[in-house]
């Protein structure tokens, strides 16, 4: 059940409880509507607060930004997002956002923001054909995953088979999740950030048995912004060899805008829900 906390208009930069604390410093609490169900800062979380403190220290939108995980922050801390716009240029700002837990390095996103002129009519990959959100059935999640952001963000099954229903049987690497936090009508780049970071869990589909993965790092691609409450992401997982999975996002709007692409590298290993 998604917690009331979000029953009213939020934008994301209320979500992740950040405030700028100086030219080129922001900074946020880690709450339990941020974490894991490890109970530390979720990954889309943390690259999602780099993107608000980049764009207002650049004023100027995502194009491209990438993450690289160095290590965790754990519920309750004091996290530090500091900005460098290292090239400023006619039409692109190249920057860095370092990310600290009480004083511990544990984030760096790198990112290219700006704007330009040529765009296409329409993008050239198609939205999957699936039900509207209102007609497929909620993703119920396992009594391990409360008391974290999965309290707070919906998510409805649009492709793909819930937790009880993997017995073991391998399936499709392609799965599709409807997703939303109540009330955020206007999608954002590190919205969006926040939403790439269910391809962690992607490797549930095609293994068939409930895996847990930790992202090594996370990169979201932005396409073009509308307002829409519900994001499809299309999950496409590519491969896992030696405990590591490798994935891709498209997010989708309501009425079928491609709104980014994300990828990452995911850390990960099978857990069962009956004994945690």
């Amino acid at each position: 059940m998604v917690d009331s906390i979000t029953s009213a208009f939020v934008d994301v930069e209320h979500f992740l409880g950040m405030s700028r604390l100086d030219e080129s410093t922001w900074g946020f609490e880690v709450t339990e509507r941020l974490i894991t169900p490890g109970r530390f800062l979720f990954g889309g979380c943390g690259l999602a607060s780099g993107l608000v403190a980049l764009e207002q220290a650049s004023a100027r939108p995502t194009i491209w930004a990438t993450a690289q995980y160095l290590s965790y922050a754990p519920l309750g801390a004091h996290v530090t997002v500091v900005t460098d716009l290292v090239v400023v240029g006619g039409h692109v700002t190249q920057a860095r956002a370092t990310t600290f837990a009480d004083g511990r390095e544990f984030l760096t996103v790198n990112a290219a923001l700006g704007t330009g002129e040529l765009t296409s009519p329409s993008p050239w990959v198609t939205m999957p054909d699936v039900p509207d959100p209102e007609d497929c059935a909620p993703r119920f999640m396992p009594r391990r995953f409360d008391n974290s952001i999965f309290n707070h963000v919906e998510t409805r099954i649009a492709i793909g088979r819930p937790f009880e229903e993997l017995d073991g049987t391998p399936g499709s690497p392609v799965s599709a999740l409807w997703s939303r936090v109540p009330g955020h009508l206007e999608p954002s780049a590190a919205t969006l950030a926040i939403f790439g970071d269910f391809v962690s869990g992607g490797a549930t589909q095609p293994l068939g048995r409930n895996t847990m993965g930790r992202s090594l790092d996370n990169t979201i691609r932005i396409a073009a912004l509308e307002p829409t409450e519900w994001v499809l992401c299309e999950i496409h997982m590519h491969a896992l060899s030696g405990g590591f999975g490798q994935g891709t996002a498209f997010l989708w709007s309501r009425t079928g805008t491609l709104l980014a692409t994300a990828s990452q590298s995911i850390s990960a290993k099978f857990w069962d829900p009956l004994t945690q």
